[in-house]
């Protein structure tokens, strides 16, 4: 591993550590519970007075939604899918089967930090509950949200983005993280710092490993490697 290599994780580990830390340290979360309160009443306030965001806010963490985040990876993928000849196409299969598998173990090591934390919905007193408000059956609240894992997923996919197809694909993947994290802090589900804090301070220590290392690409070579079908290449 190059030298710089190996800075950059230490000091994204370093950044990871250091945000987790202003968080989790502080009495009642420091400076932290005071933006995460801001944001939440801002948009707890707003379901209120305007019956047409709260309809948005409820749609938006209707279960079936989630269907809508996984159709707009989906499609980035597909754009840079329809572009490969047979052989590349056989190789972003490799990457997608690694980038999920990815996804599943870092959430469950992300769930192993030592916080039980309930979503703001269920934290402070005389609430406004969007699936009161509406009638729709959506997400609302988490008696254990940190970190967000949804958010976690739509991360690790801009990342992945980012180490495999270049800088503009990784806009895109952060303009997906902002979409489709956003309704589950409007609904107050999560809090903010479920995802910039819980969600970010993991992808920053565990992520860095596993993109800037060798290891990635040794599990993508092996699934192009093993993987049935027509192009599989000769032994």
């Amino acid at each position: 591993m190059h030298a710089f290599r190996l800075i950059t994780i230490l000091l994204l580990n370093a950044l990871g550590v250091m945000l987790f830390l202003s968080w989790y340290l502080p009495p009642d979360h420091g400076f932290w519970f005071a933006i995460d309160k801001s944001i939440f009443f801002g948009f707890n306030d707003q379901m209120v007075d305007h019956h047409a965001f709260a309809l948005l806010v409820a749609v938006t963490n209707f279960r079936g939604f989630d269907a809508v985040s996984l159709l707009a990876m989906g499609l980035l993928y597909l754009w840079f899918w329809r572009r490969e000849t047979p052989p590349g196409r056989r190789r972003m299969l490799a990457i997608g089967i690694t980038m999920l598998l990815t996804a599943v173990v870092l959430n469950q090591l992300g769930h192993l930090l030592p916080v039980k934390h309930a979503s703001p919905t269920l934290f402070f007193d005389n609430v406004h509950r969007v699936s009161e408000l509406t009638g729709i059956p959506a997400k609302d609240a988490s008696k254990d949200s940190f970190p967000g894992d949804h958010g976690m997923m739509l991360i690790i996919f801009a990342c992945f983005m980012w180490r495999y197809f270049g800088l503009r694909p990784f806009l895109a993947g952060l303009v997906i993280v902002v979409l489709f994290a956003l309704p589950r802090v409007m609904a107050g589900a999560h809090w903010f710092t479920d995802i910039a804090v819980g969600s970010l301070s993991v992808v920053l220590v565990g992520l860095s490993w596993w993109l800037l290392t060798p290891a990635s690409d040794a599990l993508v070579n092996w699934l192009y490697r093993s993987l049935p079908g027509k192009y599989k290449p000769q032994a």
